[in-house]
């Protein structure tokens, strides 16, 4: 005799109740075959250059630090930057001839910071009697190196900004511009001296800067620098270093083990700014080396920790930002984040108001990071007495995938058991 079929009706409702974990997206490193297949902030790719040729979800959106944790000095922060963030793939001559250049990022300067970019690199000269913005050689813009007038460029910043009342962004200007008052001219044009955060109030000496919030309250939500000193007198234009730490940029950035300080800068380990800004890209960028390249950030994260005296960084400057084999630069940037804001393994596990090291399950090991003992690490701006494992954990999406495949199969059956219940 057959065993007793439970009630249509209770099958019924077991079905309903199943449905929606049906259509799961996968997380991080699930498989997929379109977009479709993926969650929020994440796209369908593969990373042949890195062995990974089958399609899977792979990370292409920040979160946001201060949508978590807010009102922390400016430089307790991690930003994601764009190197070269006008040298776009596909973009269009503006000048009737082929551009003969080398390309950076593959996406608009508004889309970048609609995906969670919050500091720009703008390679800026005079050209055209105008300032445009060109990836050329030897401080001189051509016809064929040229890209676009900055201000249009500027003009996306100045946008984005008045779209996002809370957001501050940052430029930094590779600065060739000799027409006088040239820079000034062109954000004047773009409209973004509103935002001005005022070369005046910038800290000294390694001191904090100030809390997000006071930025955002005061309206100084652009900080911009420039590589040329003599701005900073005649335009009242931040010079770089002179407010910021940075790693040697190109390929000696990236040579494992290593982080050399740039020539312009103070050496990494030196507190006499209070920012710090690691370049990680090589001299000649390959967009299909992208992925395995920003997949070996956390290594390097580390070495320039180290390099630093225990300073985290403040911006991660890269190109191809949205290419790695999964999580990519935007795990790492969540990883020290986290630390820096909580004592937890990513900022997604950060609580707004909670105790350092409470972290929230996330489904990925969220223990307070550093290697020593919680109770003798410190936090003293962005510099730390502990040692910190930049390497980020598994995700979650493994057993998302799971449960999904699971509650996928059980509806299978209900509804087998459903249709049979019918047929008697």
């Amino acid at each position: 005799m057959a065993p007793p079929l439970l009630p249509s009706s209770v099958l019924f409702l077991l079905h309903i109740a199943l449905l929606p974990l049906v259509p799961c997206s996968a997380q991080v490193g699930g498989s997929c075959s379109s977009a479709r297949d993926c969650g929020t902030g994440l796209y369908c790719g593969s990373c042949p250059a890195a062995g990974r040729t089958k399609p899977s979800c792979i990370r292409n959106l920040a979160i946001q630090p201060t949508s978590i944790v807010k009102g922390l000095p400016f430089n307790r922060y991690s930003w994601l930057v764009t190197h070269n963030s006008f040298s776009i793939l596909g973009e269009p001559s503006r000048t009737g001839v082929e551009r003969v250049t080398f390309y950076n990022q593959e996406d608009s300067v508004t889309n970048q910071l609609r995906n969670g970019v919050r500091g720009l690199m703008l390679d800026m000269y005079d050209f055209n009697d105008d300032v445009w913005l060109c990836h050329s050689l030897q401080g001189q813009c051509y016809n064929f190196t040229a890209f676009v007038p900055a201000v249009e460029t500027l003009k996306e910043v100045e946008a984005f900004l008045s779209e996002n009342p809370s957001e501050i962004v940052t430029i930094f200007i590779e600065d060739y511009v000799r027409s006088p008052m040239g820079l000034s001219k062109v954000f004047t044009a773009a409209d973004l001296m509103k935002y001005w955060y005022p070369i005046s109030e910038m800290p000294t000496n390694g001191k904090d800067w100030p809390s997000v919030t006071d930025m955002v309250a005061k309206n100084h939500r652009v900080l911009v620098f420039t590589s040329d000193a003599s701005k900073e007198a005649s335009e009242g234009i931040a010079y770089q270093w002179s407010y910021l730490l940075e790693n040697e940029s190109g390929d000696p950035g990236i040579v494992p083990g290593s982080c050399p300080n740039r020539k312009e800068s103070q050496p990494l380990n030196s507190r006499s700014a209070s920012l710090f800004l690691q370049n990680y890209f090589p001299t000649m960028p390959v967009q299909n080396e992208a992925c395995k390249e920003n997949s070996a950030l956390p290594q390097m994260a580390q070495a320039c920790y180290a390099a630093a005296g225990n300073r985290i960084p403040n911006f991660i400057a890269v190109n191809f930002y949205m290419r790695s084999d999964g999580g990519g630069v935007f795990d790492v940037q969540d990883r020290i984040n986290g630390l820096t804001l909580c004592g937890c393994n990513t900022i997604a596990a950060c609580q707004a108001g909670a105790p350092m090291g409470a972290c929230k399950d996330t489904g990925a090991p969220n223990q307070t990071p550093w290697s020593s003992s919680s109770s003798t690490s410190s936090v003293n701006g962005n510099v730390y007495s502990g040692t910190i494992e930049f390497k980020t954990h598994p995700t979650a999406g493994a057993s998302n995938t799971s449960t999904c495949s699971f509650a996928l199969l059980l509806s299978l059956l209900l509804t087998v058991k459903l249709f049979a219940s019918f047929m008697h």
